[in-house]
Parts: structure tokens; C-alpha cells; sequence
């Protein structure tokens, strides 16, 4: 974005991705990334307080053992797919247990989060049938949270959804879109970016053996080596905002109530804010990536992908002599949250 341009002059306010439950309830259900202060403000503060550096701490030694098993029988010199059995499945749990969602629900959502991620592409990129799935996924979930939201009201605990029912019965009055919208979004945002940022570190790291030997004596991983990965891998490439004023861009003039693109995935390698932009270095410093988004949107669940980033990686290198990948690497058709299909990896004991 221009840099003489304001956070007022942009909106997050799109209606077509949900435009099936809105269809189906009469209700607005955008979620608070595609919301203008001051809805987007109340509905992310209700949220803030589960991703606070005291709750994220709170969660490392679950974070821990969960990788831990999850790697069993793994370092063993066998490839196996680190997408699906360790970049998915960890944040999957972890999100799960933030939202007290039964285990056996879990392996249901792997496809319809997908569904939805893929729906997040610019409409123009989207086949009729990928708008169907989209629109499907949105009332499987809606039929399911709906059913769990029923389950908390009549019997509460100290996990988030229950806190977002007891904020939608009390003084803040969410709407069931509301709930329904910011559930989702938790689910769904809080697996699909990080399974993308472990696995393309993954990558990274086996296509560098230099920068793995250093990490693998050092011990630890630190948020400036997780801060490059994260530009490297860049698992959001693309976020957009309509122009609420004309805007002068390079000589060019955009006017008001256009739909812009900001290329994330090309901030982060822009050579004229990174030096060897294509190069991963783990100790770069400053290093002003774009990868959380930016503003009043800067993703709110960071503290919790660096951990569960720092963990994995950590696990794996401390347990390990070395890893590589083999066979092919195959990505999936998203533009927006970009990542990995499937990746088959070899950890050495």
C-alpha cells in the first residue's frame, strides 16, 4: 500500500465469501478479518485474550507432547508425508483443544478447512464447482457449530467457544453469524497458515543443509529465525482492501471503490527492503516481513504459530542427525494460503 495512505482509506469489507449463510440465515457472517473497525474491534477483542503471551506460554507443554508423540516411530531414516502426519495434525490439535472440539470430530474438518481456504482465492480464480464446495463447507460447519454452540450453552467450560457463547448471551449480544463466523475463522486460520509455514520450513531447511547444521547445533530456535522462515515461506501471498478514496500509486491513478491486491509474498522478497532477498538467513535483522499481515489486522493467533513453528522444528532437530525431502514436491492450486499438498520427508536418527 501507499505509504501516504491511512488505514482509514482501505476496507477489509467483503460480503462474497459467506454469501451462502447469509443466503441461508438472513444474518451477517463475515468473519473480523473482512470487517471495519468498529465491528472488527469488538468481535477481535473478545478473541485477543486467548493469544495472550501468558495463555501461549500456558500451551507449550501440550504443544510439546503432542509433537513429541506425533513424531513417534517417525526419525527412523523412512520417508513419511510431514503435511499430513506433523505440519496439519499438530495445529489441528492444538486449535481443537483451545476450542474443546472432540477428538473424533477432528479428522471431519480436514477437508471442509480446505474447501474454505481454497474459497479465499479472488472470486475470478474460483471454477463454479470450487464456489459450490466453498458454499457447502460454510453450512457444514454452520450446521456443526450451531449443534456446539447449543452443547456450551446448556453445559459451559474454560475453553474459548464457551467464552464467545457466554459473550453472545451477555452485554456484547453476538449475533449467531457473529459466533458462527469468528468459530470458523479461529478453526480454520488457526491450522491452515501454520501447517503451511512448518511444512514449507521443512522444505526450506532441507534444500539449505547449512542453515539446518547451524540450527541443529544451536539447540533452539529463536522468533528471528522463525520471523525468516516465515518471509521465506510467506504462507499468506496475497491479502486485499477496497480504496475508500482515490489513491495515487506509482503514477498511477486507482479510484475509490476499487478492489486492490497486495502481493505479501512479493513484499517479502522485495529487494529493495531485504538484502539477498532469496537467500534464507536465519539471523536477519531488521526484518520488516509482511507474513502476520499488517495494521489493525496483524494476525492475532502469531505468538501461537512461533510456538508451535519453535516446537516442531526444535523436536525434530534436537532428535535428529539429519532430514531431507525426497520424491516430488507438490503444492496445492490456492493462491492466497499458499502451501504444500503433500511432502515426503526423511528424518536420520
Amino acid at each position: 500500500m501507499h505509504p501516504d495512505k491511512q488505514p482509514h482509506d482501505f476496507s477489509s469489507s467483503r460480503r462474497d465469501e459467506q454469501r451462502a449463510l447469509i443466503r441461508e440465515t438472513g444474518d451477517d457472517t463475515r468473519p473480523f478479518l473482512f470487517r471495519d473497525p468498529p465491528d472488527h474491534a469488538r468481535l477481535r477483542g473478545l478473541v485477543q485474550r486467548a493469544f495472550t503471551p501468558k495463555r501461549v506460554a500456558e500451551l507449550e507443554p501440550f504443544v510439546r507432547s503432542t509433537t513429541k508423540s506425533l513424531l513417534e516411530g517417525k526419525i527412523n531414516g523412512e520417508p513419511f508425508d510431514v503435511v499430513q502426519d506433523l505440519a496439519w495434525a499438530l495445529p489441528v490439535a492444538v486449535i481443537c483443544e483451545l476450542l474443546n472440539i472432540p477428538q473424533e470430530d477432528q479428522e471431519t474438518f480436514q477437508r471442509q478447512s480446505a474447501l474454505l481456504a481454497r474459497g479465499l482465492d479472488p472470486e475470478f480464480l474460483l471454477s463454479e464447482e470450487d464456489r459450490v464446495e466453498r458454499d457447502n463447507a460454510i453450512l457444514h460447519f454452520g450446521a456443526y457449530f450451531h449443534d456446539l454452540f447449543a452443547k456450551r450453552r446448556a453445559a459451559p467450560g474454560d475453553d474459548l467457544l464457551s467464552a464467545l457463547v457466554a459473550a453472545r448471551d451477555g452485554g456484547d449480544q453476538l449475533s449467531e453469524g457473529e459466533l458462527l463466523s469468528t468459530a470458523v475463522l479461529l478453526l480454520v486460520a488457526g491450522h491452515e497458515t501454520t501447517m503451511n509455514l512448518i511444512s514449507g520450513s521443512f522444505l526450506a531447511l532441507s534444500r539449505d543443509r547449512d542453515a539446518q547444521e547451524s540450527l541443529r547445533k544451536t539447540g533452539t530456535i529463536d522468533r528471528h529465525c522463525v520471523d525468516e522462515l516465515l518471509r521465506f515461506v510467506s504462507p499468506v501471498q496475497i491479502t486485499g482492501r477496497s480504496l475508500l478514496s482515490d489513491m495515487n500509486f506509482g503514477g498511477q491513478m486507482i479510484e475509490e471503490g476499487s478492489f486492490v491486491l497486495a502481493l505479501i509474498g512479493a513484499a517479502n522478497r522485495d529487494p529493495a527492503v531485504f538484502e539477498a532477498p532469496t537467500t534464507l538467513t536465519l539471523s536477519r535483522e531488521p526484518n520488516p516481513q509482511l507474513g502476520f499481515g499488517f495494521g489493525l489486522h496483524h494476525c492475532l493467533g502469531a505468538p501461537l504459530a512461533r510456538l508451535e513453528s519453535q516446537v516442531v522444528l526444535e523436536e525434530v532437530l534436537q532428535s535428529s542427525s539429519s532430514f531431507e525431502v525426497v520424491g516430488p514436491v507438490k503444492y496445492r492450486p490456492n493462491i492466497v494460503l499458499r502451501g504444500l499438498e503433500e511432502l515426503s520427508l526423511v528424518i536420520e536418527p
